[in-house]
């Protein structure tokens, strides 16, 4: 049971907020840059940054400038990186198996970035988007999205991925089953201290379109993804599938898109109290900064407001593409 405060004025509340530094004294809520993870887009090619025009400020970068973002990355205090690949359409099959070859682009990238930043940690994305002729994360038969044979190739995926370096393993396919085997995958291929951050609340959300842009799946996406992604009305279903992944062997879980779905991080961080993170996705990006370039918004103030906002509902961490400049600005 609370106390009851005094009456007004002996408490005044505005007394706590009359300078910055009684506002840091009392602040519930504090962000370091050890709270981001930073999505890079890796591309071919050798000294390459190509803008990504629905993310302003956003480039796919070749391995080699990679590298260099890596090494910016620890500079700033900023843990962990995430790749994703933007892959050449002529490798793209209906089997997906660039996915798990070893010297694809990802793969490529973890290895440098380890040769070069090794105490940087390395996340990956497991889902077969990039390297699908249909664009769709698990592999497709007949209009219709296979489940078993896609975990089949997420593992492969996976452990090519754990042997080329990768630190945390980003399943984001929303294939059920996927953790339990990546798991067991892992164990006996002696990776068994390799994380998973499972993409356990993923949404089908219309917030990721600027995302497919960068990784070259727009064009080839047929269909939808909603009957592999979550239904945007449900909220149950969310925490029975965090329950699920945990359950299966993911150390950390993630709640995707980000603004839209605080009440999701809350209630997995209430229930569970598992590391929890967000990904503030591409759309939310872009919103930001189309707003704040036409003079709308002030985009560095909403930028680190948004970023409170995560963990103020109880995130551990966020993925977003401002990540540097966060961590820029707090130092």
């Amino acid at each position: 049971m609370r106390p009851t405060q005094a009456a007004f004025p002996a408490t005044r509340h505005r007394r706590l907020r009359q300078g910055p530094a009684l506002r840091a004294m009392v602040s519930e809520t504090t962000l370091s840059p050890a709270d981001l993870i930073w999505p890079l887009f890796v591309c071919d090619g050798d000294g390459v940054t190509q803008p990504i025009a629905s993310m302003p400020g956003v480039v796919r970068r070749s391995v080699d400038q990679i590298v260099v973002t890596a090494r910016e990355a620890q500079a700033l205090g900023i843990p962990a990186i995430c790749l994703f690949p933007y892959t050449d359409p002529a490798l793209k099959t209906d089997a997906c198996e660039e996915a798990w070859n070893p010297d694809n682009l990802a793969n490529r990238a973890i290895r440098a970035v380890k040769a070069t930043v090794p105490d940087l940690a390395i996340m990956t994305d497991v889902a077969l988007d990039p390297y699908n002729a249909n664009g769709h994360d698990g592999i497709v038969r007949d209009g219709q999205i296979l489940n078993d044979e896609s975990v089949e190739a997420l593992v492969k995926m996976a452990l090519a991925q754990a042997a080329s370096g990768a630190d945390i393993l980003g399943p984001s396919d929303m294939m059920d089953g996927r953790i339990g085997a990546m798991r067991t995958a892992l164990e006996t291929a002696g990776h068994q201290n390799v994380t998973i951050l499972s993409y356990a609340a993923k949404y089908a959300s219309a917030f990721y379109g600027p995302f497919r842009d960068a990784v070259g799946a727009s064009g080839a996406l047929t269909g939808d993804k909603k009957t592999y992604q979550m239904d945007p009305a449900n909220t149950d279903e969310a925490l029975r599938l965090i329950e699920r992944d945990l359950s299966e062997g993911a150390d950390m879980v993630m709640v995707k898109p980000g603004i839209a779905y605080l009440d999701i991080c809350h209630r997995v961080k209430q229930t569970f109290g598992a590391p929890t993170f967000a990904y503030q996705v591409s759309g939310e990006y872009a919103m930001i900064e189309a707003a704040a370039a036409n003079g709308w918004i002030d985009g560095d103030a909403v930028m680190m407001e948004s970023m409170m906002a995560f963990k103020r509902a109880g995130c551990d961490g966020v993925l977003t593409y401002f990540a540097h400049r966060i961590a820029k600005a707090l130092s």
